[in-house]
């Protein structure tokens, strides 16, 4: 198959995508371990719901304001938190 420029050029800005993306999410995890111990030190419960509540509210307002489909951010949180909830979970247990 015949390269063409455009599509590599393309393709090329999607992979430093994805390895910002992937990179952000390490961070995120890193910070929400920390939580995790915290809550743990504090007594507190590994779920917030309240919180989730609010940050699902402002991700979709956020994903509107940047023409990201809602539903799809609101998914996409909805799948990290569920990850960040088994981590503190487990870390609660320790």
């Amino acid at each position: 198959m015949q390269s063409n420029p455009e599509l590599d050029r393309m393709r090329a800005s999607i992979d430093n995508l994805d390895t910002a993306i992937i990179c952000l999410l390490a961070e995120r995890f890193k910070i929400t371990q920390q939580v995790g111990r915290l809550k743990r030190e504090e007594g507190l419960a590994p779920a917030d719901p309240e919180r989730e509540v609010q940050q699902i509210a402002r991700l979709r307002q956020l994903a509107i304001q940047t023409d990201l489909d809602p539903e799809f951010a609101e998914k996409l949180l909805n799948f990290i938190v569920a990850e960040v909830v088994r981590h503190h979970e487990a870390i609660a247990e320790e």
